[in-house]
């Protein structure tokens, strides 16, 4: 669920100017040759060294100068993803359009995200301290989020997109310096059922509505001054490769494996899960005339549009599909909002932590940037700043 954010839905719809055949190619052969066995390798050197990040291993390995460049790269690396997830993430939640009239949708999937996120924190304390059998936790947590989905359809929030740019901030802010267990791991629990439930719905849908692709082939190595090679494999990242799901992989994946078992199910199966996410997205673009105008709307509107529009062979409602469509995007970006601000704040530690100096004898200089609060204020803050330069 922390690697399934807009990556996999995004990276398909742009790089598909180049063609399918291109994008369907990169999707099966990099996911399955080089980003699932990233993610499974990553997982496994992180588990083989008592959970600890790459930066560790790079350290024992490599040395202490590999490790600073290479925390320095995952530190300004998570503040330019906090700050593009972050806008898709209020984006969705924008109440009003252009004309200033509210947006159902937009609503219905902030409401809902904000008590996704109330239930997730109770789901949390009782998956910790309940200890109750593991079925009758999967029935709870998916009682848990239809109740949400509901919930969020029947009282839709309605604020602008600076109120919830603060708001998203905030949260992120709280998130990553919340114990895992209190907050980020249920909401990936949630997350799961909603994103198999939406790839299984986008599936069943396109078998009933067997969409034409109106999509060429191939269109050439050289499209409106983009080159095949490095875009296309840049652009589709999550869905076939990325260097971030080795971060998630070692930096809070690895720190929840109980079994060593789990970690090819856990990690490959996952990286395999968002390929075929990327193949959806793949085929929702293609299903879409070339001269359709929502194809001038963003990413997400058009895979939601494309997939609510085969979800309509199911009897179900285009609106309500749409939004639900929209809902589980903006959650997975959420979701890996979380887990980035995560990352962000550990690479910003661990970057003046120094093994040969126990903490107690830390300058008051080190004992400063090595606190938690203020490893996230720093990186979210740049993130504020690179946000305002960017308007």
């Amino acid at each position: 669920a922390s690697i399934a954010g807009a990556g996999p839905i995004n990276g398909p719809i742009v790089a598909s100017m180049f063609g399918w055949l291109p994008v369907l190619l990169w999707i099966l052969f990099g996911g399955i040759f080089f980003g699932a066995v990233q993610d499974f390798v990553a997982m496994y050197a992180s588990v083989k060294n008592k959970g600890r990040s790459i930066g560790y291993i790079i350290e024992l390995y490599i040395g202490k100068t590999g490790k600073k460049l290479f925390l320095l790269f995952v530190w300004l690396f998570s503040i330019l993803v906090v700050a593009a997830f972050a806008d898709i993430v209020a984006k969705t939640f924008d109440g009003f359009d252009a004309q200033g009239s509210t947006v159902y949708s937009n609503g219905a999937v902030a409401s809902t995200s904000m008590i996704f996120i109330v239930f997730a924190v109770g789901l949390g304390f009782l998956l910790k301290y309940a200890n109750l059998n593991k079925w009758l936790n999967t029935g709870i947590a998916i009682i848990l989020l239809v109740a949400s989905i509901a919930l969020g359809l029947y009282f839709p929030i309605y604020f602008g997109l600076n109120s919830w740019l603060i708001f998203v901030f905030l949260y992120i802010m709280v998130a990553s310096v919340t114990p895992v267990w209190a907050l980020l791991q249920p909401r990936d629990y949630l997350n799961s059922y909603l994103l198999l439930a939406m790839m299984l719905c986008s599936m069943v849908g396109i078998i009933f509505a067997r969409p034409s692709m109106n999509l060429a082939a191939f269109n050439g190595f050289h499209i409106n001054g983009q080159y095949l090679f490095p875009i296309l494999f840049v652009t589709i990242a999550c869905g076939a490769v990325s260097g971030f799901h080795a971060l998630v992989s070692s930096g809070t994946a690895s720190k929840q494996i109980k079994n060593e078992k789990s970690m090819l199910p856990v990690s490959f199966g996952a990286m395999l899960l968002e390929c075929f996410l990327a193949v959806i997205a793949l085929i929702a673009v293609g299903s879409i005339a070339l001269d359709d105008p929502i194809l001038s709307g963003t990413q997400p509107q058009i895979f939601a549009a494309a997939i609510a529009s085969f979800l309509t062979k199911l009897g179900i409602h285009e609106d309500t599909s749409k939004t639900l469509i929209t809902l589980a995007i903006s959650a997975f970006a959420l979701t890996s909002l979380d887990s980035v601000a995560r990352v962000g704040r550990l690479s910003f530690q661990e970057f003046f932590l120094e093994d040969d100096i126990a903490p107690k004898d830390y300058s008051l200089f080190r004992k400063a940037v090595t606190n938690k609060y203020v490893a996230t204020i720093a990186t979210l803050f740049l993130r504020r700043r690179r946000h305002a330069s960017a308007q």
